[in-house]
């Protein structure tokens, strides 16, 4: 376990108590985005939620605010699950870190009421990040050295490493806190990857009848066998295969386009050389050269653009603030035309 101390109000910044009390009693937010656990046990769905309907159609899973905070007045957690699909400050630090670390990411809060612990000692199959932004929560984290206590409070974050116990406890007033949990990508995923690829070619054939009693004729194909897959995995190049993966991974994040709209209303009433504009929070600009093309990796998707604005995407690249104007190699009309495509495909923002 790690503890790192920073600014106190940044954990309100990214979800706050208000934020929390906006979505579960002013938005129609929905089953399983939000789960509640008390003593240990997940309670069931129908404690929690009621139908409705829109536009005639039924809707199921609907969280009632008023049922909710009835339990929670009895001591139950309330869970709000994969934060990053629908609070953008929270999936925006997600998606920074998943730049930063190259493993996929995911985020949780816990909502506990004063004295109250939702579960009981457990541990999670991935490393985790642990940021208080309300009240205090006592941690029991188990070590080498057996349990010990750890406070956090608001400006603490702590990291724990897969499979580590742990358990937590509200203390005076209610406990808002994050999770983020780190999916990792492993060695053993992406040679298995690799290697089930060869493995499916290879003959899904009967094995000889009789070898029973003759083992040597299934030696003598499986040896065939083996030897044709050791050649193959042999052959493989890492440096490909290694590209691959990081292109991949760049290129299939989910969608961020949080203030498209606003952009466009702004395209639509004209930016010039000097409109300001910024990188969208969370959005890699990775640059692959392919002939006379450049394909730039937006995280969740491939731009190819003409080889000869390859300069100001490398100016793009290096600053997260910059004007049409800035952008070296291009006249200012190409320049407006590049900055135009590149704030409707989501990579720049008009800054407002």
């Amino acid at each position: 376990m790690h503890v790192h101390r920073t600014d106190p109000g940044y954990g309100a910044e990214v979800l706050s108590l208000a934020d929390v009390d906006h979505l579960l009693t002013e938005t129609a937010i929905r089953t399983p985005a939000v789960r509640v656990a008390r003593n240990g046990s997940v309670l069931p769905e129908s404690s929690f939620t009621r139908g409705g309907s829109l536009a005639g159609r039924p809707l199921t899973g609907l969280v009632d605010p008023v049922r909710l905070m009835g339990l929670l007045d009895d001591g139950a957690t309330i869970v709000l699950q994969g934060l990053q699909r629908y609070w953008s400050p929270v999936g925006d630090l997600v998606a920074e870190l998943e730049m930063e670390l190259g493993h996929p990411c995911q985020a949780n809060a816990y909502l506990t009421p004063p004295g109250a612990q939702g579960f009981a000692v457990h541990s999670d199959s991935h490393d985790v990040f642990v940021m208080q932004t309300h009240g205090t929560k006592m941690w029991e984290v188990h070590g080498e050295g057996g349990p010990g206590d750890l406070l956090l409070e608001p400006g603490v974050v702590a990291y724990l490493p897969t499979g580590t116990p742990h358990a937590a406890r509200a203390q005076e007033s209610v406990s808002l806190h994050l999770t983020i949990g780190i999916n990792q990508l492993t060695w053993r995923s992406l040679v298995s990857r690799e290697v089930g690829r060869l493995l499916a070619e290879v003959p899904d054939e009967h094995l000889p009848a009789g070898y029973l009693d003759d083992p040597a004729r299934l030696a003598k194909g499986l040896g065939e066998h083996l030897a044709s897959l050791a050649g193959q995995v042999g052959r493989l190049d890492s440096a490909s295969l290694a590209s691959a993966q990081a292109e991949g991974f760049l290129s299939g994040r989910p969608p961020r386009m949080a203030g498209a709209l606003l952009d466009r209303d702004a395209l639509t009433s004209g930016i010039d050389a000097g409109t300001r504009l910024r990188r969208r929070r969370g959005h890699p600009c990775v640059l692959v050269d392919d002939g006379d093309v450049v394909r730039v990796l937006l995280g969740d998707r491939v731009l190819r653009v003409p080889a000869r604005v390859r300069p100001a995407l490398e100016h793009v690249a290096a600053h997260h603030e910059l004007t049409p104007g800035d952008l070296p190699s291009l006249d200012e009309g190409s320049a407006l035309v590049l900055a135009r495509r590149l704030v409707r495909e989501g990579l720049l923002e008009v800054a407002r």
